[in-house]
């Protein structure tokens, strides 16, 4: 009876011991279990509605009632391994603006997409051996209003590619990014026959002669080309910082210039803006975009004077500006 009691107690212990144990595997090797594993890719997304509004109603000093919508779409994919850094980016803006007893007129419109692949010596340093790509254009037609019978602009009409490779300075606690290439490829496209026919954009023009029947006329030769492409030097340049508290500044600059079409004439796009957040879904802006090509040329509405008819007048390049003042609703989501 002695012998008997340590040998169950022994019995008990050891069968215990045996299902404790089993238990363990069997939750540490249940993928189920298990945590997914980290990811290189670094996702942001962020959707923006701005709207302005001011109405009159027998306001005897006088006034016209409007209101504007502008809606921005930002998303970032960011791939970084080792060595290697894939960034893509993506902005939508498209914004509308209606005035009483005036016909409803585009604001804003742009779609923007950057790729830029860089590889460094070591995960030390912000050098990276780069090549970028950029893509722009609009969604719809634009117009010189109060004119809507003739488009100065369309889809893809223009459109501007940028590739390259060079080098990229790009540091993410400082917020900042800044690239060089000696060796860019520009393509402008401009695929409406009509603005390429006028060298809109800067584009080879249509070739026209008199018609002999009838010196009013014109017969075209030849139609004008629908590519440009130029090869040069790109600059291209990002900042954000938080100059207060809640607020931030953020700058993009691009500058390019050609190296057989008047080199050292360098095409500017600049895009300034400062955000004052008042928190996480509620956000102000205000913005200045300054852009200065000289192969876009500026238009007005004149008369023919050979026909009396209205006609859109081509003037040399300006420099554009468009400053925007909004407050809006901001989502951002992963």
């Amino acid at each position: 009876m002695k012998l008997l009691r340590p040998t169950f107690l022994l019995f008990l212990f050891l069968f215990s011991t045996n299902n404790f144990a089993q238990s363990i595997i069997r939750t540490t090797l249940d993928p189920g279990q298990l945590p997914p594993p980290p990811s290189n890719w670094d996702k942001k997304n962020r959707l923006g509605f701005d709207i302005s509004e001011i109405a009159f109603v027998n306001w005897s000093a006088g006034g016209t009632s409007s209101i504007s919508g502008l809606f921005k779409g930002e998303f970032t994919r960011t791939y970084t391994k080792d060595n290697h850094k894939w960034a893509n980016e993506l902005i939508v803006k498209y914004g509308m603006n209606k005035q009483d007893g005036i016909e409803l007129r585009k604001t804003d419109d742009a779609m923007l997409f950057n790729s830029t692949y860089g590889f460094r010596r070591d995960t030390t340093s912000n050098w990276f051996y780069s090549a970028k790509f950029n893509f722009n254009t609009q969604f719809t037609n634009g117009y010189s209003y109060p004119n809507k019978d003739v488009a100065i602009s369309k889809p893809f009409a223009p459109a501007y590619i940028f590739l390259g490779a060079g080098a990229e300075n790009s540091n993410k606690q400082k917020n900042r990014t800044f690239y060089f290439s000696p060796i860019t490829l520009k393509t402008t496209l401009v695929l409406d026959q009509y603005l390429a026919n006028q060298g809109a954009f800067g584009v080879k023009k249509a070739i026209y002669i008199t018609d002999p029947t009838n010196p009013d006329s014109k017969i075209l030769v030849e139609e004008g080309e629908k590519v440009k492409a130029e090869f040069g030097i790109l600059f291209t340049g990002y900042m954000k910082s938080e100059i207060f508290k809640n607020i931030f500044f953020e700058n993009r600059l691009n500058l390019y210039t050609d190296y057989l079409n008047k080199f050292g004439n360098v095409d500017i796009d600049y895009d300034t803006r400062i955000d004052l957040v008042v928190n996480a879904y509620v956000k102000a802006n205000i913005g200045v975009h300054i852009v200065y090509d000289d192969d876009i040329k500026s238009k007005k509405d004149g008369i023919d004077p050979a026909t009396g008819n209205k006609m859109q007048i081509t003037e040399g390049p300006k420099v554009q500006l468009k400053q925007v003042l909004g407050v809006g609703l901001v989502y951002a989501f992963q």
